[in-house]
């Protein structure tokens, strides 16, 4: 490979503007609101549970019928639940000795939905 054939992604001269600068860093994230994200991001790189998270984005699930859609153990279904319960992705209710298993808050699924929307822009 040639140098022509590379694009090397830095400034080709050193010039910092700081207003810009100074603007960036009032509007940066927290670093424990980075962290939470980065979080969130890291359970969402599961495809098990970016499938579980789509389904219940379509509908309240009890963990017998979650675990059905994914083709997995009501046992290792409830483990992910547990991970994305703790991250505040999915809450739950009790009906008797059912468990019903929803999005938390449509902040969800309108993440999911992008995510979707984006792989499918090509």
């Amino acid at each position: 490979m040639s140098n022509s054939d590379c694009t090397i992604d830095i400034c080709e001269q050193l010039c910092e503007h700081p207003q810009v600068i100074c603007v960036a860093k009032n509007e940066a994230i927290p670093d424990s609101d980075a962290q939470q994200v980065a979080d969130i991001f890291k359970l969402l790189g599961d495809t098990t549970r970016v499938k579980m998270l789509h389904a219940l984005s379509k509908r309240e699930l009890c963990v017998c019928d979650l675990a059905a859609v994914v083709s997995m153990g009501q046992s290792a279904v409830s483990h992910q639940l547990r991970l994305l319960r703790s991250a505040r992705l999915v809450k739950y209710r009790k009906e008797g000795k059912m468990a019903w298993y929803s999005l938390d808050d449509e902040h969800i699924g309108l993440l999911l939905s992008q995510c979707v929307e984006h792989i499918k822009h090509r």
